[in-house]
């Protein structure tokens, strides 16, 4: 007789629980539901049926890549974020929760200004999965947007995930650089920009410095090269009146806000916004024509 479910599952959250693995149980959970197609619900309900062998078979390979640092998104292939479902790759950025503030401080700018059923054209730079865009599509159901990237698999990535949306009709990703090719100004700017200084990337985990993409995380010797190229080129891609906002890392909010300053963009006189934890997450800024969008000048805590 083949080894129950559960027997299963606790035999895997205990032997990722030995490996230091803070999660065990709920990876446990994950890969069996991914081994088996179970949902949650069917697994505590089946928990007394036998694993069948070809399940076993993959839940084994599942472990193996988990023990060996891969993140369950990635073996899964899919990341939640902001409550909707994204396909990854490795060519990805697994998106991550932190990133989430960046659609809440979007979202409050749209919101203070009534402008939630508007038009707006959105412009997410560095695309990657395009969760950033497609969630504030998603959001605001009249917007349109553009997102840029260089890796042609993660733009393959981005539409599949637009499709299985049902907004790859709002929706165009291109192959650029920055603003390369890009003509047509947008009220929003957003990105979550590579800001990991290069020097650094070998001491970050293993989950993020083994499989997400060097190009989605290196930001040059300082972790301010991508900041440097939005901030040349925000001022001109951006509406009268229209908004960017970024995500940063660690301490470098100071050093975004002035290089967005010294391109000529009002920075938010509130600051950056922070994320759950309390950290500065996010830097607003907006374009040097005020007249236009009738965006409000920043989110008010």
């Amino acid at each position: 007789m083949s080894v129950t479910i559960e027997a299963v599952r606790l035999a895997t959250a205990k032997r990722l629980r030995e490996a230091g693995i803070e999660s065990a149980a709920l990876d446990a959970r994950l890969l069996i539901c991914q081994a088996t197609g179970l949902t949650h619900e069917a697994l505590v309900a089946q928990g007394r049926d036998g694993l069948a062998p070809e399940p076993a078979r993959r839940l084994s390979r599942y472990v193996d890549r988990r023990l060996g640092g891969e993140p369950v998104s990635r073996i899964k292939g899919v990341r939640e974020f902001y409550g909707r479902d994204f396909l990854i790759d490795p060519s990805t950025l697994d998106p991550r929760p932190d990133t989430e503030t960046l659609i809440a401080a979007v979202l409050g700018l749209v919101a203070r200004a009534g402008l939630q059923e508007k038009p707006l054209t959105v412009l997410d730079l560095g695309t990657g999965s395009g969760c950033i865009l497609l969630t504030l599509l998603a959001e605001l159901p009249r917007a349109q947007g553009v997102g840029t990237d260089i890796a042609q698999s993660a733009l393959r990535i981005a539409r599949q995930n637009a499709d299985r949306l049902g907004l790859d009709g709002r929706t165009r990703f291109v192959g650029a650089r920055w603003f390369d090719g890009l003509e047509d100004p947008f009220d929003l700017i957003v990105s979550n920009p590579p800001y990991i200084a290069s020097g650094e990337i070998a001491d970050l985990a293993p989950e993020v410095a083994a499989h997400d993409p060097r190009g989605a995380l290196d930001g040059g010797p300082d972790g301010l090269d991508a900041y440097r190229a939005i901030a040349a080129g925000a001022a001109r891609a951006l509406s009268p009146g229209g908004h960017l906002v970024v995500e940063i890392g660690a301490g470098q909010a100071e050093a975004v806000m002035g290089l967005f300053q010294g391109s000529g963009l009002l920075v938010d006189a509130d600051g950056p916004v922070l994320d759950l934890a309390g950290h500065p997450r996010c830097v607003l800024a907006q374009s040097p024509c005020l007249k236009g969008l009738g965006l409000p000048a920043g989110p008010k805590n």
